[in-house]
């Protein structure tokens, strides 16, 4: 299972495609998943990929990943820049996290320019719509 890469989507990214195209893209949460399939497959690995708008859920998903996945590819959403209870699960674990967002947080306003997930995160991905998950599968490849 260790090349089973954990990727996980936080709330209100089951409404991508509808959710304010302008600043995240047309592509639904369906399409970013299929891409992720496509490219895990391409690069010999597994993706796992969830979504949830549940704050404990993600949590129980991340330490799941405590046992045999590769790596976690983590879109926290707003629970990014307001979860310490997801950071400390992603602390825990043994495998790279990598976070990826859609838009960039930087260019947004200020209270999404903190991450909790990015104080943890091997790397991250912003503000490259769905190639950011791409990019992220490619450098959880390359540690694998």
């Amino acid at each position: 299972m260790a090349k089973t890469i954990l990727i996980l989507n936080g709330p209100n990214l089951n409404l991508l495609g509808r959710r304010e195209p302008d600043i995240y893209g047309h592509d639904t949460l369906d399409d970013i998943k299929a891409l992720c399939d496509r490219e895990a497959e391409r690069l010999g690995l597994t993706a796992d990929f969830r979504q949830s708008n549940h704050e404990g859920e993600l949590i129980d998903w991340i330490q799941e990943a405590m046992d045999g996945f590769g790596a976690v590819i983590l879109n926290a959403g707003g629970y990014t820049h307001t979860s310490i209870a997801i950071h400390d699960a992603l602390k825990a674990l043994p495998c790279p996290v990598f976070e990826v967002h859609l838009s960039d947080p930087e260019q947004r306003e200020p209270f999404r320019h903190f991450s909790f997930v990015g104080l943890v995160a091997r790397q991250s991905f912003t503000g490259m719509g769905a190639k950011g998950y791409v990019q992220a599968l490619e450098a959880a490849a390359r540690l694998l």
